[in-house]
């Protein structure tokens, strides 16, 4: 089965992810001290702590991603156009509609109005992130054309850097959320900028200097695990801060995740189906369905508490992101290996 080539952590994520909500809760119940001191620990709005856990997950993807792979996109445009229509295009306000119908009108009389829209908020922040890490797993588990993942993930990055403040802005002003302009660039800057730099940066001169093969295979996998570990470790402090709210509310992490899911899933099929009517190859068709469907969770959680702070509905919201993506797409990974007789086979389109 394709699950044998994902990596333990990864397999397990959902898992990990659970075990940290709990220990988190646990923490912020009986040691409410401990988030409080954390709190502290801030500069212009950001936990200096998490920070520095979310550039440890962020790095080592940006190690993967390789720009130069940009110049071949032209040979094979219909799988990157399917992909930053529906990222930038469609997904964001997709998101926003679902999120809005079933956190404000379907689920009105179990959450409080303003905690919805907190938690409309941290829907539209991972809406407006597509995925970029995460993507090479799902591309690999549905056997997707490595190459030409490489490419869209690439563009994406780039279109990030200029696009995600303006779309987060305007759907949080649709949802009367008021936006600090400043602390939103800011995150951008902190969390995206400066650690694609980073890892352009190395990749450019380690490969210089030893090779990719040594880059790729000596270097890279000295990162791994590390992204996860960053991660379950900012769920525990993320978690520490919520455990009040949890308890006061346990049915939010069930009514936050399904407008989540019913996205996911709406994006792929968009995207797959998209594919399969425009005759992409099932390798390039599989990947731009993931990367749509799929989010850059750990960017949303690091503005949902640059904007927001550790204890808000918008941060607990891109966190539930992150327990119910694994099983999600691993399902998606599924169904698209088991269409994949539908798409044409070669690569030349």
């Amino acid at each position: 089965m394709a699950e044998n080539k994902i990596g333990f952590f990864a397999r397990y994520l959902s898992l990990w992810v659970a075990g940290c909500i709990a220990l988190g809760v646990f923490i912020g119940v009986l040691f409410p001290q401990l988030p409080q001191w954390l709190g502290k620990l801030e500069y212009a709005n950001v936990s200096i702590p998490v920070a520095i856990l979310i550039w440890l997950m962020i790095y080592p993807m940006m190690l993967k991603v390789d720009f130069k792979s940009i110049v071949n996109a032209g040979k094979k445009p219909k799988g990157l156009v399917i992909t930053l229509v529906i990222n930038w295009l469609v997904k964001p306000f997709t998101m926003y509609i679902i999120a809005y119908f079933f956190l404000k009108i379907i689920f009105k009389s179990f959450i409080p109005d303003d905690l919805s829209t907190e938690y409309l908020a941290g829907a539209i922040l991972l809406g407006a992130a597509p995925c970029t890490a995460m993507v090479f797993v799902w591309s690999s588990l549905s056997d997707g054309d490595p190459g030409y993942t490489v490419v869209q993930v690439a563009v994406n990055d780039l279109i990030i850097l200029v696009a995600f403040a303006p779309i987060v802005a305007f759907l949080l002003g649709v949802s009367h959320v008021q936006v600090p302009m400043d602390t939103l660039l800011f995150s951008v800057v902190l969390f995206v900028v400066i650690p694609l730099s980073a890892g352009f940066i190395s990749r450019t001169v380690l490969i210089k200097k030893q090779g990719q093969d040594w880059f790729e295979n000596d270097f890279c996998k000295k990162f791994e695990g590390i992204t996860e570990a960053g991660l379950l470790l900012t769920l525990i402090i993320i978690f520490s801060f919520q455990g009040k709210t949890i308890m006061a509310n346990p049915l939010a992490i069930l009514l936050i995740a399904i407008p989540l899911i019913v996205q996911t899933y709406f994006i792929f099929f968009l995207g797959f189906g998209w594919s399969r009517l425009w005759k992409v190859p099932y390798a390039v068709a599989a990947p731009s369905g993931m990367i749509g469907a799929s989010n850059f969770f750990e960017l949303a959680v690091a503005v949902a508490i640059s904007l927001f702070g550790l204890s808000s509905g918008a941060t607990l919201a891109t966190v539930v992101g992150v327990l119910v993506e694994v099983p999600v797409m691993l399902s998606l990974v599924k169904i698209a290996r088991a269409s994949r007789e539908k798409f044409p086979q070669t690569n030349a389109f």
